[in-house]
């Protein structure tokens, strides 16, 4: 039995190498180069997909970055005085939403979720290393006994091609944390006209209730003149307690609005403070055809899609070279107690893919790129519906400004000044004087309106019609299940 233990002395001093064997195999596959993305609507093949590097990262967003942040981090929406302004600008706004938002984390979270799994894909396996022993304990016969290792090699460049697979995946999921930015932007905009409408509605309010302050002053002076009657007196205070009570409506609207739009920023404790921005679009007109063939082209809603049209294109691609068989090969080495003599043995083994040639997978990935396809098409259907809604809202937004500017304001305002006069002067009687301040006064309110509703539809376009900025976010629900079905060679 000396040969027996003289094995197991060498198989105990040789396990270091062959664990450091497989320590280094680990490391060197981390080092290997990323497979290619390729552009949409490029079928990927598999004599294509070889060891290049390759930026999977369609927006200026590192996914690495993302793994350095803290879960402390989380906590940035918590009060902090600093933060606190006297005035704020549309630019203040979106650069606050963009840190502190935490919609736009969470989806670049789910691109590195994707990431690691792409890299666990694409792992070579492990080898195996054992001992193996015979006849150890038989005193009537010699026994064989010594190490061996066992390792798998795939074929077919199977792991290349799962990478290629969850390429499409990382890819899909950033450009839908570029959405959900714009997204972020977009109800940031909606939220800011809304809060600045409210803002200019408060303002004209209190204008109007000094309006209606002086018109008390006008009738009681009138009164005591002998030139008016208590009547005039009593209608005017009605209408400021009116104006009194439109007044604190407004200032609980601005309320609202105001916490509405923090709450989009990610900093809903952010105490009120003026609104700095000019209510109303920028643009004076818009070119459909040139905004609908700009969000084809280029919306990262529908650029996601498309990288999931590349993606079931790389996975029938890779579910079409499953069934091409793995070899297992295990070399054992060890001494035979009868002669003394060293033996190596070779094993090799491959499944035949008599029954199993991995058909069902190849059909439900042809059945996905099929609704991958039909996916695209629904959004470019959608995007062109309700881009067709927000340019009615926009054009007519449009129209009433201009209206609203160049002739009812303006005669609103002659109107007001014309009926003052004449009511010093005896000619006009108070209540008409009180119709036409209140019919002034709404003319500008509904102006405000026209304004804000203009300047909303604006922001929708420019915001490639993605809003949702505080909605569930899409999140990568894959495993890791393509490297099992690699590795099973099945």
């Amino acid at each position: 039995m000396s040969n027996t233990l003289r094995t197991l002395t060498l198989c105990l001093v040789g396990l270091p190498y062959f664990v450091g064997c497989a320590t280094s195999r680990k490391l060197a596959t981390r080092e290997e180069p990323l497979s290619p993305i390729v552009s949409p609507n490029q079928t990927v093949e598999s004599s294509t997909v070889e060891a290049e590097t390759s930026d999977i990262v369609p927006v200026s967003h590192d996914v690495a970055a993302v793994g350095e942040f803290s879960p402390a981090e989380s906590d940035s929406q918590e009060w902090n005085p600093s933060l606190a302004h006297d005035a704020l600008s549309l630019e203040d706004l979106e650069a606050l939403a963009m840190e502190h938002n935490p919609s736009i984390r969470q989806a670049m979270f789910a691109a590195s979720k994707a990431a690691g799994v792409r890299t666990q894909v694409g792992l070579k396996p492990n080898p195996e290393v054992g001992y193996s022993g015979q006849q150890l304990i038989d005193e009537n016969s010699a026994g064989q006994n010594g190490p061996y290792v066992t390792q798998t090699f795939v074929t077919a460049n199977k792991l290349n091609l799962n990478r290629a697979v969850l390429d499409r995946d990382v890819q899909s999921l950033l450009w839908e944390a570029e959405a959900q930015r714009y997204r972020v932007r977009t109800d940031l905009r909606l939220k800011f006209y809304d809060a600045l409408a409210a803002q200019r509605r408060l303002a004209l309010a209190r204008e109007f209730h000094e309006v209606a302050t002086k018109g008390v002053e006008i009738a009681e002076k009138r009164l005591n003149a002998l030139e008016g009657a208590k009547p005039d007196v009593l209608q005017a205070e009605i209408q400021l307690s009116e104006v009194d009570l439109i007044v604190q409506r407004s200032e609980i609207e601005f309320d609202a609005a105001w916490k509405g739009l923090v709450t989009i920023v990610g900093l809903p404790h952010l105490p009120p403070a003026e609104l700095l921005g000019t209510l109303g679009p920028v643009e004076e007109s818009i070119d459909v055809e040139l905004v609908y063939h700009e969000l084809i082209a280029v919306s990262p809603q529908l650029q996601a899609a498309r990288a999931r049209v590349d993606r079931a294109r790389a996975n029938i691609s890779r579910q079409s070279v499953q069934a091409v068989p793995n070899v297992t090969a295990q070399v054992g080495a060890g001494a035979d107690d009868a002669t003394g003599d060293p033996y190596l043995n070779l094993q090799l083994s491959v499944p035949l893919p008599v029954h199993n040639q991995n058909q069902g997978n190849q059909q439900a990935a042809q059945a996905e790129l099929c609704r991958a396809l039909q996916e695209v098409q629904r959004l470019e259907l959608a995007v062109t519906a309700e881009l067709v809604q927000v340019m009615q809202e926009f054009r007519v937004g449009r129209v009433s400004i201009e209206l609203y500017e160049n002739t009812i304001i303006p005669k609103a305002q002659e109107t007001l000044d014309l009926s003052e006069q004449a009511y010093l002067a005896g000619e006009f009687d108070f209540l008409r004087v009180l119709t036409v301040r209140r019919t002034f006064f709404e003319t500008n309110l509904q102006y405000v309106q026209s304004l804000a509703s203009a300047a909303k539809a604006e922001a929708r376009i420019e915001g490639m019609l993605l809003s949702g900025g505080l909605d569930d976010v899409p999140d990568f629900d894959g495993d890791d299940g393509l490297r099992d079905q690699a590795l099973g060679g099945e």
